[in-house]
């Protein structure tokens, strides 16, 4: 049995891994987590804009294009992917891909997980996505599903990462994890992602914004940041 510690990104579509959590996922994979992404959707049909603008494309061409990108991604930051292949715009996942994600949970025990925000009226997909993983997580709890006497699971934590416009989200982070030392691995990784070229130096400036605030709340240099809304209350020993 290893012991190796794990961390679990439930994501709706390739980029969004990237733009919002690649950082979380380089430093923690850099100190010896497995951390696996699991991918809903290839953002074949709404988060492909540039793609689309070639000349006599196809869906199937779209989709191996992004999910050749996400693979590329995944491995710049040093993390494993898989896919359910649920569709975009909609969004639509299964039975069948709820239970391989229970499966995961229990298998990998995660030690956190990184998901999207509660709300986003920008993009129901997103939403979508937090709803399958909070509901996978929550049934891999119960002890009278798939029973095993010998099974150990403790339900994790879910850090929410930061969607595009967090104010029309209802959006307040609480976590900033301070990503200096990944920063050029996730700015690599943002280069694999030709389809979205427009959101590269975006979320450069986010990065520099939430490391601005990072240091100012925590009075330790930081240049890049990455925000995060713990969704489930920490429990202390003691406030310090």
């Amino acid at each position: 049995m290893t012991t190796q510690k794990t961390g679990l990104v439930i994501t709706a579509h390739p980029g969004d891994f990237v733009w919002r959590a690649g950082g979380a996922i380089a430093l923690h994979a850099r100190r010896g987590f497995r951390v696996k992404i699991l991918c809903l959707a290839y953002g074949e049909r709404g988060e492909s804009q540039f793609a689309w603008k070639q000349a006599g494309v196809k869906l199937a061409d779209v989709k191996a294009q992004r999910r050749d990108e996400a693979e590329r991604a995944a491995a710049v930051l040093g993390a494993e992917i898989e896919f359910m292949d649920a569709g975009d715009y909609p969004l639509r996942t299964t039975d069948a891909m709820l239970e391989r994600a229970i499966d995961i949970f229990r298998g990998m025990n995660p030690a956190f997980v990184l998901t999207h925000s509660l709300e986003d009226p920008y993009n129901v997909d997103h939403p979508e996505a937090t709803r399958f993983a909070q509901e996978a997580r929550i049934i891999a709890q119960a002890a009278g599903h798939k029973p095993d006497p010998g099974r150990g699971y403790a339900a994790p934590p879910v850090f929410l990462f930061e969607p595009h416009q967090p104010e029309q989200c209802n959006y307040k982070p609480n976590v900033i994890l301070n990503i200096d030392e990944v920063w050029e691995v996730k700015r690599n990784a943002f280069e694999v992602l030709a389809a979205q070229k427009h959101l590269w130096e975006y979320y450069t400036r986010v990065a520099l914004n939430r490391g601005m605030q990072g240091g100012r709340n925590s009075g330790k240099a930081m240049t890049y940041g990455e925000a995060y809304q713990r969704l489930f209350p920490e429990a202390l020993e003691a406030l310090a």
